[in-house]
């Protein structure tokens, strides 16, 4: 099966494609959303199964000076693309290359997220919003560790199905916290592999109408679970 991913930029934004937004919940050892209409979290209880589109990189997080939340556009590239972090009060935080911003950003209440698009087992396109520890986790899937000999995914997951049944239990000093385990599930059928390339141009189309403007998607963030790590 050949490779769906095409796009080589983050451009474009009509309205984004993704019906929920999901974030890893580190006491619950789940994921969940936050439900406009209800006011509050709906947990996604594991097994979670999923097909993977495409991921970005992003900022988000909270500015307490000015008590509002803080986004940015997302980008693939974080080596040659510029992130523009703002609050959404309209006030620019930052605008520059990762590397160059990093600082500035994490002074101002803002965090690296991994923006992965995906496809739950509903046909529904879905994007989980990764941070900290779990952004460590899913880039040793995708990537492999070489320290300690743990081979990476990323050339399975075009064709195969992703699953989260299980978590992994950590701590930091007096800090314990979870992260998902992230495994290779069954081969796609034809009829899934066709869906994913279908879903996979709504991402597409919605990136090269993006322009360089942040789309902004409220997500409801636990205390508890806002880690550094």
């Amino acid at each position: 099966m050949s490779s769906r991913r095409t796009l080589n930029t983050s451009e474009g934004k009509t309205s984004n494609p993704a019906t929920k937004f999901l974030q890893w919940k580190s006491n619950d050892k789940c994921f969940a959303y936050y439900d406009k209409e209800k006011g509050e979290n709906v947990q996604v209880p594991l097994p979670f199964k999923f097909q993977f589109l495409e991921h970005f990189s992003t900022i988000k997080g909270w500015n307490d000076a000015s008590e509002t939340g803080i986004y940015s556009n997302e980008i693939m590239f974080t080596s040659k693309e510029e992130l523009d972090v703002k609050t959404f009060k309209g006030v620019e935080i930052a605008k520059g290359l990762y590397k160059d911003i990093r600082s500035k950003v994490r002074d101002a209440g803002g965090k690296y997220h991994r923006s992965v698009y995906v496809l739950n087992e509903d046909g529904n396109i879905v994007n989980i919003q990764m941070k900290g520890a779990v952004v460590s986790a899913y880039s040793v899937f995708m990537d492999g560790d070489s320290k300690t000999g743990i081979k990476g995914h990323k050339h399975l997951i075009e064709n195969n199905w992703v699953v989260v049944n299980k978590f992994q239990e950590l701590k930091k000093g007096a800090t314990k916290y979870s992260v998902p385990i992230f495994e290779v599930g069954s081969v796609f059928t034809d009829s899934e592999f066709k869906i994913a390339n279908e879903k996979y141009k709504e991402i597409e189309n919605y990136f090269d109408n993006y322009k360089g403007k942040a789309d902004v998607n409220i997500v409801e963030v636990d205390d508890d679970d806002d880690l550094d790590f």
